[in-house]
């Protein structure tokens, strides 16, 4: 932590991951808590490609607390916001008040300054809620001295957050008190627990969603029947077939189920009332392209999910990465080059076979799929030590380059 003589300052940068469901949570029990209906399951990204980077500061001169999300100040009062900080406050509060004399009670009163960046694109179905508020949960943790379980904080300004604050494989256990004490995140394997497998993030639309997932739920879990099976009868089971195959590394059972779960998360969008529609006709294709892909080999190789947006995130293992990127880029023509369509993870190329062409059987579709993101499981929020990094000057406010990316 950066503490600073100019105006009393405590300073810290962090900065947290993305995460992807393949078990999806969508519906809550409460609204006011964010209480899931139903448990879920995602993997944490890699945050070399895709993270938030969130800078607090701290100072007895502020006069109010403030926010600044992407170089533009926000309106600080938004309920799920002041959850956060007043959670935060209060757990600090408590900790000096059970005698922890490290615990600096004097910061707690003070008001804060927040600076927070994406390096992808906000809300267009890229998650940047949860890497949001488990960035904004973590680092306020560390500037007041927050241990222990952090989740049931992060999840009250979005669900998923919760499960952004562990790296590799998590879980969020939906959990059954009433004040969601139980309602939690754990991880269930680490980052490091499968090498093999990757990511790859086929960005259909960077725009924002026409209905949000607030309030897509809210109407979901009105009129719903078929969400209201989902989460009673099929995903309690789907959680424990998933951890399963995911400790066994299987990846064609990993595959199937992750596509399944995903239709199923879209088939309760279109079985609300009115419907929702989060994919388009690019989405249908990639859908149809993964399958025939698929069968040409006699075997999931690659496997979808879809939140609540057009963009696909496609599983596969590194082995078949370089084929399935050209297999892309051949039925989905794009004018960018070579790095501008696909970052992050450098791609080999690769020849693909007049023969897996044909089988494929698809007109072509230009310009279909702005950019790849690729990627792999990464490691849970870390604290930035270098202060160069800080989006805060020592005056508090964002430093000119605290922008996204």
């Amino acid at each position: 932590m950066l503490e600073s003589s100019h105006q009393n300052l405590a300073m810290v940068t962090c900065t947290a991951p993305v995460n992807i469901a393949v078990v999806k949570y969508w519906g809550k029990r409460n609204e006011d808590l964010i209480l899931p209906i139903n448990s879920s399951l995602s993997v944490t990204l890699h945050q070399e490609q895709l993270k938030t980077t969130t800078t607090i500061a701290c100072s007895r001169s502020f006069q109010q607390d403030r926010i600044w999300l992407n170089g533009k100040e926000e309106d600080i009062s938004c309920p799920r916001l002041q959850s956060c900080l007043q959670e935060i406050r209060r757990l600090a509060r408590k900790r000096r008040n059970t005698g922890d004399p490290t615990s600096d009670i004097s910061v707690v009163s003070h008001k804060v300054h927040i600076c927070s960046v994406n390096n992808f694109p906000t809300a267009a179905g890229l998650a940047s809620s949860a890497a949001g508020y488990a960035c904004l949960v973590y680092t306020l943790s560390q500037l007041f001295g927050v241990e222990g379980e952090l989740s049931t904080v992060a999840r009250q300004g979005s669900g998923s957050a919760c499960r952004s604050l562990y790296g590799g494989f998590v879980q969020w256990k939906m959990g059954e008190r009433s004040d969601g004490k139980d309602s939690i995140a754990e991880q269930v394997e680490s980052e490091s627990y499968w090498p093999e497998l990757r990511v790859l993030i086929l960005v259909v639309s960077a725009e924002q969603k026409s209905v949000g997932s607030t309030s897509g739920m809210h109407t979901s879990v009105e009129t719903s029947q078929l969400l209201k099976y989902r989460a009673d009868v099929v995903v309690p089971c789907r959680m424990v077939e998933m951890i399963r195959v995911i400790r066994q590394r299987d990846f064609p059972a990993f595959g199937e189920l992750t596509m399944k779960d995903s239709n199923q998360f879209h088939a309760t969008c279109l079985d609300t009332y009115p419907p929702i529609f989060y994919l388009n006709n690019v989405s249908h294709r990639i859908i149809s392209l993964v399958h025939r892909y698929n069968q040409f080999y006699g075997e999931t190789r690659v496997a979808y999910t879809f939140d609540a947006g057009p963009n696909a995130v496609i599983y596969t293992l590194q082995e078949h990465v370089p084929e399935f990127v050209q297999v892309v880029r051949h039925f989905f023509p794009s004018e960018a080059n070579g790095s501008e369509f696909v970052r992050g993870r450098p791609v080999c190329s690769a020849d693909l076979s007049e023969e897996l062409k044909r089988a494929l059987n698809m007109e072509p579709t230009p310009k279909g799929i702005h950019y790849i993101i690729s990627t792999k499981a990464g490691p849970g929020p870390c604290v930035v030590e270098d202060p160069n990094h800080h989006l805060l000057g020592v005056d508090g406010l964002p430093k000119k380059n605290a922008v996204s990316d």
